[in-house]
């Protein structure tokens, strides 16, 4: 699976987003950097086929028709994204458990959350707000359970820098569902980009680091101010 972005923009003169060209591609992880409140929210909806950008085109796989598009949608999940598909904050975090498992066809009961849960060795977790759980915790959970939904072979994760925490242990996480096949796209700010470029060397044993983070970078071409939301 690959999915090309070539300058794509949204809003008028690019107000939303500004014109925009990256791939990715099943087996990596890609980085991309967006600045400003929505607009990594806006090129996370373009790449993962849920927003049509206003000029430029979105391939999959080299076909940008209306069938690409609509395959593109169902084949990649939007993570986390802010206002989009980000869960509410005060949800437990066996609410969100069960809410995914129902998305992905499977048993969302009570009990299939909490096993859920001890499989992934974060019972003791249940009970707590989403929005209190540690960021590589959140995340885990998050993208294990998109990756679960059937027909999705791509992942693209929106803002996660916005929890805190370190940079590399989220981008070794989006390296180690590359690693597991997916086509994985990470869009995030340029401060968290700037502290995994400069930390790439210590990153082994991801190899494809140093060699994945500078070529994916994006740099928005327009510091123009957004106008409303984007669901």
């Amino acid at each position: 699976m690959r999915v090309r972005l070539d300058e794509v923009q949204k809003g008028r003169r690019g107000e939303a987003l500004g014109a925009t060209s990256l791939t990715y591609r099943s087996g990596r992880a890609t980085l991309a950097v967006a600045e400003t409140e929505q607009r990594p929210t806006v090129l996370g909806l373009i790449a993962s086929g849920r927003m049509r950008p206003d000029a430029g085109t979105v391939a999959l796989d080299d076909a940008t028709d209306r069938r690409a598009h609509n395959a593109l949608r169902r084949r990649v999940a939007l993570v986390d994204a802010p206002d989009v598909s980000e869960p509410a904050p005060n949800i437990a975090v066996a609410g969100v458990v069960a809410e995914e498992l129902m998305f992905a066809g499977l048993a969302s009961d009570p009990l299939s959350a909490r096993r859920w849960l001890d499989e992934h060795d974060l019972r003791s977790s249940a009970r707590l707000p989403i929005a209190d759980l540690a960021p590589a915790h959140r995340l885990r959970i998050l993208l294990e359970l998109a990756s679960a939904r059937p027909g999705v072979d791509g992942l693209v994760l929106v803002s996660p820098d916005r929890h805190g925490g370190d940079p590399v242990q989220w981008w070794e996480l989006a390296e180690e569902f590359g690693e597991r096949g997916y086509a994985v796209l990470v869009v995030a700010g340029e401060a968290a980009a700037s502290a995994l470029v400069d930390t790439s060397a210590s990153l082994a044993p991801h190899p494809s680091s140093a060699r994945v983070l500078k070529p994916s970078r994006v740099r928005l071409r327009t510091t123009a101010p957004l106008a409303g939301g984007h669901r």
